[in-house]
């Protein structure tokens, strides 16, 4: 099922969930390094990725101010 709804999302998207599946939780900084993708773009991801359930984010313990993304169990 994973797979499936991935695959009906954008090669950025993409991208992002195998980042994700490589080292999480990640930065959305730490998402756009890793992926090479300018910072906008991996807001769109992320936000697709998002609107499916595929990912799950919280605050992160090192910074309150920043978010962390991973994959949903």
């Amino acid at each position: 099922e994973f797979r499936e709804t991935l695959r009906e999302l954008p090669p950025s998207a993409k991208l992002i969930a195998k980042v994700l599946e490589d080292a999480q939780p990640l930065s959305q900084g730490q998402l756009a390094e890793e992926s090479l993708l300018p910072d906008r773009t991996v807001r769109y991801a992320l936000n697709r990725l998002d609107d499916v359930e595929l990912i799950e984010s919280r605050y992160s313990f090192d910074d309150a101010r920043k978010r962390v993304y991973a994959l949903a169990q």
